[in-house]
């Protein structure tokens, strides 16, 4: 992507989707959860208000722009740095997209604002919703999703039920599994059942591969979930590694860099495939964000992250 867009990032690799543009329409981490695993560091605003948090016609004629000049992406995805369904105008993004793009339209929701009547609707243009359940309880909901105070645990569930009912496209529903939080096979088995009654076209499992908001959060070995994923009826599929893909449009320079950093960790490995570029190249410009301390390096699972200071996420307008 040669251009500059304030709203659209990438696009991205991802382990679930291939190459991903991404459509950001919150302020940073604004968000219904604080959830303990988050790849983006602790909620700097929780909220479920429902507002245009960005113009909902400038994200369009983004969209536009971008299909009419770059327009190569295995997906449009409603994701970014906050919860998108927040967005009052989110629907109409995704209609937009569906009425005037062959690609599909992906939302990536932790699923909270489901149990309104009018999230559902504005979810139902994307083609691929992907929703969450962590949980199986009040109790263990509140341990690692720490949601907003009024939100509770059965509005997760029945929205999701709800949104089930009604939806046609393909419903992804993902676990996210902490060693020692909720983990354990009686736990899984909890949320297995779960899962069973909202019914989703496929069950993916993660866990705290990426540096998360809690240092606590530790993952599970691939093992341990391979074990775990045999407890969902039909069996649960494990998220892979990013595929190499190739012919991206992202010009790779030190703001697009720091853009990407601001929005999620990622190794020198990753960057280099986004910018589709050499890592002795891609030195240059870390060395530099490094050296003014505009990046830090974090350890993580053997792997060497690169991220930014928690305040330069916040302040990521």
């Amino acid at each position: 992507m040669g251009k500059k867009y304030r709203y659209l990032f990438g696009p991205v690799p991802s382990r679930r989707f291939g190459r991903s543009l991404g459509v950001d329409l919150s302020k940073p981490k604004t968000c219904s959860l604080d959830c303990v695993f988050c790849q983006l560091g602790r909620t700097g605003t929780s909220s479920i208000e429902r507002k245009e948090y960005v113009p909902t016609g400038e994200v369009i004629a983004e969209l536009k722009d971008w299909l009419e000049t770059d327009g190569q992406a295995d997906y449009i995805t409603l994701s970014g740095s906050g919860e998108p369904t927040l967005h009052s105008g989110f629907g109409e993004v995704l209609a937009f997209v569906r009425e005037n793009s062959s690609i599909p339209a992906l939302l990536l929701t932790n699923g909270t604002m489901l149990y309104l009547p009018e999230v559902r609707e504005g979810a139902s243009h994307a083609s691929i919703v992907k929703t969450s359940l962590s949980a199986w309880d009040e109790a263990s909901y509140a341990l690692v999703n720490r949601p907003h105070p009024e939100l509770r645990f059965d509005l997760l569930v029945e929205g999701e039920k709800a949104f089930r009912a009604d939806y046609t496209g393909k419903l992804f529903l993902e676990v996210f599994l902490i060693k020692g939080m909720n983990a354990r096979p009686e736990e899984v088995k909890k949320i297995a059942a779960l899962a069973k009654e909202i019914a989703p076209d496929r069950v993916q499992l993660n866990t705290a591969v990426r540096p998360p908001a809690e240092k606590y959060a530790v993952p599970l070995t691939r093992e341990e979930m391979e074990g775990l994923a045999e407890l969902f009826k039909p069996k649960a599929e494990i998220i892979a590694e990013f595929k190499a893909r190739h012919g991206s449009h992202f010009e790779a320079n030190q703001d697009a860099i720091l853009a990407m950093l601001k929005r999620r960790p990622c190794t020198a490995e990753q960057l280099a495939e986004v910018f589709g570029m050499h890592l002795n190249e891609l030195s240059k410009y870390l060395g530099k964000l490094t050296g003014n301390q505009q990046v830090l390096l974090e350890q993580r699972n053997g792997l060497t992250y690169y991220t930014v200071p928690s305040r330069e996420r916040r302040s990521n307008a």
